[in-house]
């Protein structure tokens, strides 16, 4: 799967470790910065991330900043885009499963390497349910 991947400097380190991670797993990733620790401004990743993924190409991307509220906020002004802050996996999944979400949004300064990794896991493993949930879905879009 190609996968969209952005951070800021808060989360730099996880974003750099979910990068190899994923390489690992088989995922082509598309990393959208940053590309330092260096203090940085969130939407200028989560802008050209959110855009991508709202054209399609690619499908789903995950974003991190502190708390993740700021890239999830960013993200949302995209038509198309449903980001969604998870810092569990079971969240990750229901996003997924109830929103069709095609951004994850990880709050770095409140999950570890290993907790990332299992919510990231959670958000690629979960289809959406649609039925019902589709009805909801395309009324945020309109």
């Amino acid at each position: 799967m190609i996968l969209a991947l952005g951070s800021d400097h808060a989360g730099f380190a996880h974003k750099e470790m979910l990068r190899a991670w994923l390489g690992e797993q088989g995922h082509e990733v598309q990393d959208f910065g940053t590309f330092t620790a260096d203090s940085m401004d969130y939407p200028d990743v989560a802008h050209p991330l959110s855009a991508a993924v709202a054209a399609g190409a690619p499908a789903l991307g995950i974003l991190l900043c502190g708390s993740a509220n700021g890239v999830c906020i960013t993200a949302n002004k995209h038509a198309g885009v449903r980001a969604a802050i998870a810092w569990l996996p079971e969240l990750a999944a229901l996003a997924r499963q109830h929103n069709n979400a095609n951004v994850l949004c990880l709050p770095a300064r409140y999950v570890s390497a290993a907790q990332a990794q299992e919510i990231v896991s959670a958000f690629l493993t979960t289809d959406f349910e649609g039925g019902r949930h589709q009805l909801r879905v395309a009324k945020i879009n309109s």
